[in-house]
Order: C-alpha cells, then sequence, then structure tokens
C-alpha cells in the first residue's frame, strides 16, 4: 500500500514525518511518498538512516509551505503548489491509496474537498477522533471541521461514524449519542431538537443505534460508541479531555514522588499507571480520519513525534483496508434529506 505524506505539515516537520515514514515503512511495510521540499527531505532521510527503507520511499518536490496560521482556502489560491496542495492533487489522481498530514486542519478539509472531492450526497466532511472510555473507545465527530452545522449534517456525521465505530472500533451495533446540555429529548437548540427528530426516524427505521441525549460527564463512561456534535463543541470537548488527561498524569506523578513510601507504591501499580498513560496518549492512535471525503485521509496530531507519526500512517491503512468509504457511498440515500424536508 501506498500512502501519500504531507513532509511538511505539523510543528516538528520535516524531521519527525520524515522519520515517522522511515518507522512505518520498517515496521508496516508500506511505501511512502515523502511530498516537500527535497533537500531537506533527503537530508532528514540521511539523518535517519533509512538504508533499505530508503528503496520503499519516493520524494516528490514541492517549495511552498502551509503554516498553521495560513488561512484554510490558501491551499486552493495563494500557496497551490505547497505541499499540502500537491499531495492532495496526487491522492485525487489516484497515485496513491491514503494520505496523512499533521498540517493545518482547515486547510486539509479545503485541500481534501476540493482536490479529491466529497463522497456524492455528502454535504460536509467531518473530522472524527477516537477518545479514551471505560469501554475502550468513543468516536467523536465532528470535533472541528464545521463550527456551524444543520440538522442533515448532523445526520450524515451520525451514519459516517456508526460506520466507523462498526469496522474500526469492533463495535456491532454502535451506539449513537446526541451530545447535548441534557438527556430530555425536550434540551438544547432548535437545531439539535430538529436532530434529535431525524435521529429518532432513523432509529425507529431500523438503520441507526440512536440512544438519544447525553451529556458531557457521560462521555467517559462510554455512553455511545459515536458522540455526535458540532464542530465548535466537539473541538471544545477534545481540548478539555486532553487538558484533563494531562493534568491528572500530573497530578499522580507528584502524588507518588511525594516521598519514599509513595515511590514504593508506584511500584506496585506501575503497570496500571503505565496502561492508563498509554491509553491517553494521542500518540498510540495517531490521528483522525476526514469521514466523508472520496479517499483515505488522515488527520494527525499537530504536534506528532515520529512514533505518533507512524501511529497515523498505520491508521490510514486500516481506514483504506476497512471499506468504510464504500458503507457510505452505498448508504448515502438514506443520510440525505429532500427538497421538502422528507427523507429520500
Amino acid at each position: 500500500m501506498k500512502i501519500i505524506i504531507d513532509a511538511m505539515g505539523g510543528d516538528n516537520a520535516p524531521q519527525s514525518t520524515v522519520e515517522g515514514a522511515v518507522l512505518a515503512v520498517r515496521e508496516l511495510g508500506v511505501q511512502a511518498t515523502l511530498v516537500g521540499r527535497e533537500q531537506e527531505i533527503r537530508a532528514c532521510l540521511e539523518a535517519a538512516q533509512a538504508g533499505d527503507a530508503a528503496n520503499s520511499i519516493q520524494v516528490v518536490h514541492a517549495e511552498q509551505t502551509i503554516d498553521m496560521c495560513d488561512s484554510a482556502t490558501s491551499v486552493t489560491k495563494e500557496k497551490k503548489d505547497s505541499s499540502l496542495a500537491a499531495a492532495l492533487r496526487m491522492l485525487g489522481a489516484g497515485e496513491g491509496d491514503a494520505l496523512v498530514s499533521s498540517g493545518n486542519t482547515g486547510a486539509l478539509l479545503v485541500g481534501s474537498t476540493m482536490y479529491v472531492k466529497r463522497i456524492r450526497g455528502v454535504r460536509r466532511a467531518a473530522l472524527a477522533p477516537v477518545l479514551p472510555t471505560d469501554k475502550g473507545g468513543a468516536l467523536l465527530i465532528d470535533c472541528g471541521a464545521n463550527v456551524e452545522c444543520t440538522p442533515e449534517y448532523l445526520l450524515q456525521f451520525a451514519y459516517m461514524g456508526s460506520f466507523y465505530a462498526q469496522k474500526q472500533l469492533g463495535a456491532a451495533k454502535p451506539k449513537v449519542g446526541l451530545l447535548n446540555n441534557g438527556a430530555e429529548a425536550s434540551k438544547g437548540t432548535p437545531m439539535l431538537r430538529e436532530t434529535y427528530e431525524l435521529l429518532q426516524e432513523a432509529a425507529q427505521a431500523g438503520r441507526l443505534n440512536f440512544i438519544g441525549n447525553i451529556e458531557g460527564r457521560d462521555v467517559p463512561f462510554g455512553a455511545a460508541d459515536v458522540i455526535l456534535c458540532d464542530g465548535f463543541v466537539g473541538n471544545v470537548l477534545l481540548k478539555t479531555y486532553e487538558g484533563v488527561g494531562m493534568y491528572f498524569a500530573g497530578e499522580m506523578k507528584k502524588m507518588f514522588m511525594r516521598n519514599l513510601g509513595t515511590k514504593m507504591a508506584a511500584l506496585l501499580v506501575k503497570d496500571g499507571l503505565r496502561a492508563f498513560k498509554k491509553k491517553m496518549d494521542y500518540k498510540e492512535v495517531g490521528g483522525a480520519p476526514l469521514l466523508g471525503i472520496s479517499k483515505p485521509v488522515i488527520k494527525a496530531h499537530g504536534s506528532s513525534d515520529p512514533r505518533a507519526f507512524k501511529s497515523a500512517v498505520r491508521q490510514a491503512v486500516q481506514y483504506a483496508e476497512s471499506g468504510i468509504i464504500a458503507s457510505i457511498s452505498d448508504n448515502v440515500g438514506h443520510m440525505t434529506l429532500a427538497a421538502d424536508g422528507e427523507k429520500n
């Protein structure tokens, strides 16, 4: 499988992206196409001592780079010859099986929509990371791609999230929960109440396992396999989740390092602490799929180190092999509202 990589995206590019690609080639057996400034990429390959792995790595030169502060539309306007734009055009042209970037999220969304295209009938693509829960993990959709949503967008997100949770998270009948400020059907804004009705209709038709509204405090306890919300709310939840995880990890470390007795106690529970840290570590997951795009696109964390980027490549391989895109395409008729407001 060939993975196209935006080598210049992210806080630590191109060093981390190149080293992550080398790890992926060695450990996952993929082929990689690194897109970006060729001289810098080859210098990083040499520093990483790529060796035989270099035989499975292609370098495609692109002089421009998109920074985190650039506008989302720069990928199709001022910087259409950037590494991200070039990589997306290659994916759209079928020169690879999937794409991974840890760069500008907005530019990745716009570029994927323009160069790769959405699945026919899908109104908006959505960014969908997996959050750790006491049941394993739950898909959060959307987490920042669409700040303002319509009920139809959220209905489609529910379907796309369900297909992903079923095929990637192993949930036989994924539970879909609408994130709201209360469990009652009457809670929330008019948009959320209308979304609730659409999800209920889909559940009654046997197409979705909608369990109703859930509150933020329900998320860590695995109340739902798919957490449904607009991108603004989802991004706040995601960042809060990350912050609370880091806070508790720091507090536990201080607690166990307080004195000799607590240090001895830490030795007794070190396996549990290691498992907790791994569960909360984004480096293990790698990134988030951009669901609704016609080919696999994975957004890696902006601060990804080589291990995290390798995990993102692994996720891209799994996504490409999952059949999720075909499932969305086959069911898009149930996901679209007709002009009169009724489902097709």
